[in-house]
């Protein structure tokens, strides 16, 4: 069941975000961490395209849902490979009865404790450029207003990314996007080097990189590459 009572708070947070100069890397992060608050999924994952049109990973609220996610680009199969080309949403699916959809996506999902999936299009208009995946350890279903409520979430999460009042051809809109790739590549370097040094999980390294760059007003790729450069 969708926190109507968090959705507020959510959107201004979001809003706050959509200026001209923002960190998206982490703009996404937060995307992805609200989106499981408010919606209860156990895990989100988010997929952006790059500028040949691939999927590429981005952002995720645990370990659990980047997996999740690396494992549909790896076998080119799942909810956000079918909502990403569709430009359709994907709804209460249940991965139990999903193994003909996913035959590899499904059990693997299962065997990491899923038992409902749901993706959403990040779209403007007819431009679809990426999908978000929701997964829940139970049977969860999502109402129509609730699956709105979601899609509302992408929505301003496209708009953010597209930047559309200063965004006027595509070759622009793709070099942001091959940008903000880039800087996830990046991000996840100095996330392991970190781990490996303080001998803490790649989690709470991220969280260390976050506390840095919000307390020195910095962006968060700035803070990675000071951090590569330091080790």
């Amino acid at each position: 069941m969708i926190a109507t009572d968090k959705l507020a708070d959510v959107f201004v947070e979001l809003a706050d975000s959509l200026v001209d100069d923002f960190d998206l890397v982490d703009f996404l992060q937060r995307l992805t961490d609200h989106a499981a608050d408010m919606s209860g999924a156990s895990s989100v994952g988010l997929l952006l395209a790059d500028h040949h049109g691939q999927l590429q990973f981005m952002a995720a609220s645990n370990q659990s849902g980047k997996a999740l996610e690396l494992f549909q680009l790896q076998h080119s199969e799942g909810p956000c490979l079918d909502c990403y080309t569709t430009g359709e949403p994907v709804v209460n699916a249940e991965l139990e009865q999903a193994a003909s959809r996913w035959p590899h996506f499904a059990p693997r999902a299962i065997e990491a404790g899923f038992r409902s999936v749901h993706a959403f299009p990040m779209r403007l208009r007819d431009q679809t450029i990426g999908a978000l995946n929701l997964f829940g350890d139970s049977q969860t279903r999502f109402a129509a207003d609730e699956t709105r409520l979601v899609q509302a979430l992408a929505d301003v999460a496209t708009i953010a990314i597209l930047q559309e009042r200063s965004i006027s051809h595509a070759e622009v809109l793709t070099q942001q996007l091959q940008g903000a790739l880039n800087s996830r590549i990046l991000l996840e370097q100095a996330k392991g080097a970190l781990a490996q040094r303080e001998g803490v999980s790649t989690e709470v390294a991220f969280s260390m990189l976050r506390k840095q760059a919000r307390s020195t007003q910095r962006r968060l790729v700035e803070v990675a590459a000071e951090v590569l450069e330091g080790l």
